[in-house]
């Protein structure tokens, strides 16, 4: 443990951002899982969780929380899917 005040106060609020991104994390997976999951069995809301989905990566990329080319990858990975499972295009053009 540090003995410094500043390193406490810093330790704390690393403790705070870590666990907000560990939520924001997880909020991610949930999402792209039940779009991933709706486009498969054809829901009629499919294409709003994917948007969603999409938010919650934009906003993770521009807080920091998750870096620019990992959003844009997942991003890329569920439209690439959700086209897939709808049979729209195809992977060999």
């Amino acid at each position: 443990m540090a003995n410094i005040p500043s390193q406490r106060k810093r330790n704390r609020q690393n403790e705070k951002r870590r666990v907000a991104n560990q939520a924001v994390r997880t909020e991610i997976k949930t999402r792209v899982k039940s779009a991933g999951a709706a486009a498969e069995s054809g829901e009629a809301d499919a294409a709003e969780k994917q948007r969603l989905a999409q938010k919650r990566l934009g906003k993770a990329q521009a807080k920091g929380v998750v870096h620019k080319n990992q959003a844009a990858r997942r991003t890329s990975r569920m439209m690439r899917r959700a086209n897939k499972a709808a049979g729209v295009g195809s992977d060999t053009e």
